[in-house]
């Protein structure tokens, strides 16, 4: 494959920030934006509407939401549905192109792009530029895949008068449901891997990031993927999202977010509705409650500043991230004590300030929800560390706990924020049977510098990414495929060799060559 991964931003390199300083102030001065629904390339005017928020400066909307209706999702999924045929016939190499076209174009708008991510998402610099860089990996990488992969059918078998041949075919038509954490990512990477694949696609956007994902679907039809094979909905989820998990037309559902919610959709898509032509098939990413194991002999300059960024980088609002150490025999309290001193150096602030280490979290729901669980823990726990937090906005402070219980709901429950539970093990043996007493099975890390220790770690710490000396975020499309197992999810890693192979159903074709005769009159 030719496939590179775009590097991030330098941001020491004065140009670099000086150019997206000038994204975000002209982003700032200029008029609210406003997101509609996209049905064959034109937008649909009218219904409910929502504003967007600056998790940063709730004071301070950045745009509006004109929300899909269910008759709106009815109608798209009628000319998807429609538009299908045509779409799967494109040849690979034609839908591969297409798709380069779009990485080209988000890479060019990269510095906007990343811009109202820091607005919308409340996601820092180097964070919203990481989103970027994601979904322009995603474009590449798949397009790679279908053109040298994917793109002809594949003799299998050989046998004397006999050819086999095996390829893939879309699955029909696609519903894409993304999340507000990673709103350009994730948003592209399974619309784009639905689409490259032949099936027509409808995204339905999370509520609290529609602005950006509304401008990832501006650009899927401006890099020449036809009106009839892509759809754009935002809507509220418990109508039209429900409405589009429903329906009979929907062949497959690609879905990242919470757990409740995953698993609900793959209840719904075991009912089979009058009209109904396949069994739905569900890609589910469903989040985590990951661990990092500190070893006795760890390099504590390392584990301090890889459990830092992996459990508070972007406000501890990523699937991946570290909300459980495990510190083993005489490295916990040396750990936990240079861990509080390090925490207390990192700066939660707006997201659009550079000094920013995180931001806010996304809305006024999670900010209640995750100062009411900091609450409840200091009243049963004992607190290793609290920050300091602006007030003006969705801000919660970096919290750390300590000799928390495996029992208590911090140490097993998905937070999605701030907060780090911490406690000991006697030995590696230990660490490693409380760090897989969980639910999930998304990321976990291990900091050690001993060869046993490591390698019992990578044979026994069964989770979708494990990582050693390192942090336990920051996945890089092709080189650590990402996605998890037990709850945390169902499917194949995003950003890896067989991802694509989700969206496709496999057929053969098998002709017997040892006929009796031709009739060239009859072709």
């Amino acid at each position: 494959m030719g496939f590179e991964n775009c590097a991030p931003l330098d941001f020491t390199i004065a140009k670099n920030r000086n150019d997206f300083e000038g994204a975000l102030t002209r982003l700032a001065s200029a008029e609210p934006q406003t997101a509609f629904p996209l049905i064959e390339g034109q937008r649909v005017d009218g219904g409910e509407t929502i504003s967007v928020e600056n998790p940063s400066h709730t004071e301070s909307p950045i745009g509006t939401v004109s929300l899909a209706s269910v008759a709106d999702s009815e109608r798209a999924l009628t000319v998807l549905r429609k538009g299908f045929p045509a779409w799967r016939d494109t040849s690979s190499e034609e839908r591969a192109d297409i798709l380069f076209r779009l990485a080209d174009l988000l890479e060019g708008e990269r510095n906007d792009l990343s811009a109202l991510i820091v607005l919308e998402a409340g996601k820092p610099w180097r964070e919203a530029d990481a989103d970027v860089v994601e979904a322009i990996d995603f474009c590449r990488y798949y397009a790679d895949i279908v053109k040298e992969r994917m793109s002809k059918p594949l003799l299998v078998g050989e046998v004397l008068g006999e050819q086999n041949f095996y390829f893939y075919e879309p699955r029909g038509v696609a519903l894409v449901i993304s999340p507000w954490n990673f709103p350009l990512a994730i948003a592209c990477g399974m619309t784009v891997a639905s689409l490259v694949t032949g099936n027509t696609t409808v995204l339905k956007p999370a509520e609290q990031t529609s602005l950006i994902a509304y401008r990832f679907a501006q650009l899927v039809y401006q890099a020449g993927f036809p009106k009839s094979s892509f759809a754009f909905l935002p809507g509220i989820g418990e109508t039209v999202g429900a409405a589009l998990v429903d329906s009979p037309d929907v062949d497959l559902i690609c879905f990242t977010g919470s757990k409740a919610v995953g698993l609900h959709i793959i209840s719904k898509a075991a009912e089979v509705h009058p009209g109904q032509r396949n069994v739905k098939r569900v890609i589910a990413e469903m989040g985590g409650k990951n661990a990092i194991i500190v070893d006795e002999d760890a390099d504590l300059d390392e584990a301090v500043k890889g459990v830092l960024a992996s459990a508070f980088g972007f406000s501890g609002q990523k699937c991946s991230a570290c909300s459980r150490v495990i510190a083993v025999g005489s490295a916990y309290e040396v750990f936990v004590k240079r861990l509080c001193e390090a925490a207390s150096d990192i700066v939660c602030g707006a997201a659009a300030d550079p000094a920013s280490y995180f931001g806010p979290v996304i809305d006024a729901e999670a900010h209640q929800r995750i100062l009411a669980t900091i609450e409840a823990g200091e009243r049963e726990l004992k607190l290793g560390f609290r920050g300091e937090a602006p007030k003006d906005g969705y801000y919660v402070p970096a919290t750390i706990f300590r000799d928390v219980p495996t029992s208590a709901p911090i140490w097993r429950e998905e937070i999605f924020g701030p907060v780090l539970a911490c406690r000991k093990a006697d030995s590696i043996e230990e660490a490693l049977k409380v760090a897989l007493d969980s639910p999930y099975a998304l990321t976990g890390g291990l900091f050690s510098r001993s060869p046993k220790n490591i390698a019992l770690i990578r044979k026994e710490f069964r989770v979708g990414n494990l990582y050693i000396n390192r942090t336990c975020t920051g996945a890089i499309v092709g080189r650590q495929p990402f996605g998890g197992a037990k709850m945390s999810g169902v499917g194949s890693k995003a950003g890896g060799p067989d991802y694509l192979l989700q969206f496709t159903e496999p057929r053969t074709i098998t002709e017997n060559t040892m006929r009796r005769g031709f009739t060239p009159e009859l072709a």
